[in-house]
């Protein structure tokens, strides 16, 4: 048989026959027609799914590609940044020790000819302890609120997530230090007697 004659048999046999021919495929009898036309079904839904898969994948790393790349890096600059400030604070800073010598310089001027032993020793050191204290606590508070906000924000890697608990706990530390200083708590102030 061939395929004219299997098409003017049956309408069925010709719509399949006509898909199969747009296709390349060769029709022979209506045996043959109904595998064609399943094999072409299912090439379609194939192509559909991996369509489908395709756009969401590609929505996927669009999606994941812009959002966290910017978020990423001020988080981790946001960490590290922290941690810096804890150290610094702990050790000391430039601007603590130029503080603290310019409070050391007005208590020499305010005491030059007239001042008591306990005010020479308030003025020149008591002050130039306090300041430094006040500016390394500040420095502290800093290290500790950028970890804080480090800590709080919600998508960060493991790595951000520790470095930012270091920077809390040495900007917690720090601040702890500062205050300790700052109102005598660990040392007091030398007396005149002693």
């Amino acid at each position: 048989m061939d395929t004219k004659t299997t098409t003017e048999k049956t309408g069925e046999s010709a719509d399949a026959a006509g898909t199969a021919e747009e296709t390349g495929a060769i029709v022979l009898d209506k045996q043959d027609a109904e595998p064609a036309t399943a094999l072409i079904d299912a090439d379609a839904h194939e192509n559909e799914a991996e369509d489908e898969d395709g756009d969401e994948d590609d929505e996927l790393f669009a999606e994941s590609a812009a959002a966290p790349a910017s978020a990423g890096i001020g988080g981790a600059a946001a960490a590290v940044v922290s941690a810096a400030l804890g150290a610094v604070a702990l050790t000391g800073t430039w601007t603590g020790k130029v503080v603290s010598e310019r409070e050391t310089l007005l208590g020499q001027i305010k005491t030059s000819g007239s001042g008591t032993p306990a005010q020479q020793i308030s003025e020149i050191y008591g002050d130039a302890w306090h300041s430094t204290a006040l500016v390394n606590g500040v420095f502290a508070l800093i290290a500790l609120l950028v970890a804080v906000l480090v800590l709080v924000l919600p998508g960060r890697p493991a790595w951000v997530r520790s470095v930012a608990v270091a920077g809390a706990v040495l900007g917690g530390l720090g601040l702890l230090l500062s205050v300790g200083t700052y109102f005598d708590l660990f040392l007091s102030l030398p007396t005149a007697g002693s």
